[in-house]
C-alpha cells in the first residue's frame, strides 16, 4: 500500500487567474464566437443566417452528448489532459471554419469545437478540481468565474478589433492558433499533474472524501437538481440572445436597450466579489439567491420599462451567482468518486436544453411577441425558483445547510 500522503493544497489566486483567463479565451474561441462573427460571415458568402447560427446549436448538440464520456476521463483523474486535448480540438475547429467553402464544411467544423467545448468549458474544469480538491474547489471556481466573467467584455472587442482588417477567416485562423499556443501552457502551470494511478487508491480515496460528502442523491434530488440545472441554463441562453430585442418589446429604444444590456456584466462580476467574502454560505443558499434574483429581475422588467435597470441588475447578479452554484453545489452533495460521472449528466441535460432555446425563442417571439416571450421566461424563471427550495428541502435530509 502507498504511504499516506498529505492532500493537494488548494491552487493559488495566480494560478487561478490563469485558469480564468483559460476559460476567457475557450468560451471566446466556442460559445460566443458568432456574436461578432455572423454578420461578417453572412455577408461575404451570402449563407443563411438561420444555418449559421444553426451551426452553433450543432456544436452545442454534440458537446451535450460527449459530457458524459469527457467526464469518464477526468474520473479517472485525466482532467488537465482532457482540458488541453479540448483545446486544440477547438483549435482544429477553427481552422476548418476559416477554411470552409461551403455552409457544410461551415457546419463541420463546428461539430468539432463541439467536440472540444464538451472537454474544454466551465463544467469540465469544475468536474476536475473538485476531484482534486474536494470541498476547497469552491474557493478556486469562485476565482475562475470572477475572472472569466470579464470574457464578453475582452473577447468580443477584440474580435470585433480583428474582423475588420483581416476579415473573419484570418480572424479564426489568428484565433485558432492562440489557443494552440497559450491553453497548454495556461494548464500545465496551473493545475497539478494528472495522477492516474492515485485514483485506485483506497488512502488517497480516503484522505479526499473527509472533505467531502461520502454519500449519494437520490433519484429525486438529482432530478431536481438536473432541472434547475437546466432552466438555469434556458433563461441565461434565452436572455443571451434575445435581451435587446425583449426589451425593445417591452418598450425601450434601441439605444436604451443596449445601455441596459450593458449592467449585467458589472452587476455578474460584483456578486462574484462579494462572495469572497460569504465562503461559509452553504451552496444551495447560493442556489435560492440566484433563482431569486434571476426571478425579480425578469418580473421587474415585465412589470414596467421604468425599473428595467433594476431589473437588469438584479437579473445580472442572479447570473453571476448561476456560474458559482453549478460549480460548487454538486461538490456539497456528492462523494468524489461519484462527481464526474453525475457533472457529465448534469452538463449533458444543460446543453441540450441551451442548444434549443434561440429556436424556441425565436419561434416564441414570432408568435405571441417580445412581451409574451417576456412572460413565458419570467414564469420560467419563478417555476425555477419554486424548484430550488424544493431542492433546499431535500438537500436538508442528507446535508444540513
Amino acid at each position: 500500500m502507498r504511504p499516506n500522503k498529505p492532500q493537494q493544497a488548494a491552487l493559488p489566486f495566480f494560478d487561478s487567474m490563469l485558469l480564468g483567463i483559460a476559460q476567457i479565451l475557450i468560451w471566446g474561441g466556442s460559445f460566443f464566437l458568432l456574436a461578432v462573427l455572423a454578420e461578417p460571415i453572412h455577408r461575404d458568402t451570402g449563407w443563411s443566417m438561420t444555418w449559421i447560427y444553426g451551426s452553433l446549436t450543432i456544436g452545442v448538440l454534440v458537446s451535450a452528448l460527449l459530457s458524459p464520456r469527457a467526464n469518464v476521463y477526468i474520473a479517472r483523474r485525466q482532467g488537465r489532459k482532457v482540458l488541453i486535448g479540448s483545446s486544440w480540438i477547438v483549435a482544429a475547429g477553427l481552422c476548418v471554419i476559416g477554411l470552409a467553402p461551403n455552409i457544410a464544411v461551415f457546419v463541420i467544423g463546428w461539430a468539432l469545437i463541439g467536440v472540444g467545448m464538451a472537454g474544454g468549458l466551465y463544467d469540465p474544469l469544475f468536474t476536475t478540481l473538485g476531484i482534486m480538491y474536494g470541498q476547497r474547489a469552491r474557493a478556486v471556481i469562485n476565482a475562475i468565474t470572477l475572472i472569466a466573467g470579464f470574457a464578453t467584455t475582452v473577447v468580443w472587442p477584440v474580435l470585433a478589433w480583428m474582423v475588420e482588417p483581416l476579415g473573419w477567416r484570418m480572424t479564426c485562423w489568428v484565433y485558432a492558433g492562440v489557443l494552440a499556443v497559450t491553453m497548454a501552457p495556461l494548464y500545465l502551470k496551473a493545475l497539478p499533474r494528472d495522477t492516474a494511478t492515485d485514483a485506485a487508491s483506497p488512502v488517497h480515496k480516503k484522505n479526499i472524501q473527509a472533505a467531502v460528502p461520502s454519500g449519494s442523491v437520490s433519484r429525486g434530488t438529482y432530478w431536481l437538481l438536473s432541472s434547475v440545472f437546466s432552466i438555469a441554463a434556458i433563461l441565461m441562453t434565452a436572455v443571451s440572445v434575445q435581451i435587446i430585442a425583449l426589451l425593445q418589446g417591452a418598450g425601450h429604444s434601441l439605444a436604451s436597450a443596449i445601455a441596459l444590456s450593458a449592467l449585467i456584466g458589472p452587476s455578474m462580476v460584483a456578486m462574484r466579489v462579494i462572495t469572497f467574502s460569504i465562503k461559509s454560505l452553504h451552496p444551495i443558499w447560493m442556489g435560492l439567491l440566484s433563482a431569486g434574483f434571476v426571478a425579480a429581475g425578469l418580473l421587474l422588467i415585465l412589470i414596467s420599462p421604468q425599473v428595467a435597470a433594476l431589473g437588469m441588475v438584479c437579473y445580472g447578479i442572479g447570473n453571476g451567482l448561476r456560474a458559482l452554484v453549478r460549480g460548487t453545489l454538486p461538490l456539497a452533495l456528492l462523494a468524489p468518486t461519484m462527481l464526474a460521472s453525475v457533472m457529465g449528466k448534469l452538463a449533458r441535460s444543460s446543453l441540450l436544453c441551451q442548444a434549443f432555446t434561440p429556436l424556441v425563442c425565436g419561434a416564441l417571439i414570432t408568435h405571441i411577441g417580445a412581451t409574451g416571450t417576456l412572460f413565458v421566461l419570467t414564469a420560467l424563471a419563478i417555476l425555477n425558483l419554486g424548484l430550488t427550495l424544493w431542492l433546499r428541502k431535500r438537500v436538508a435530509l442528507v446535508q444540513p445547510a
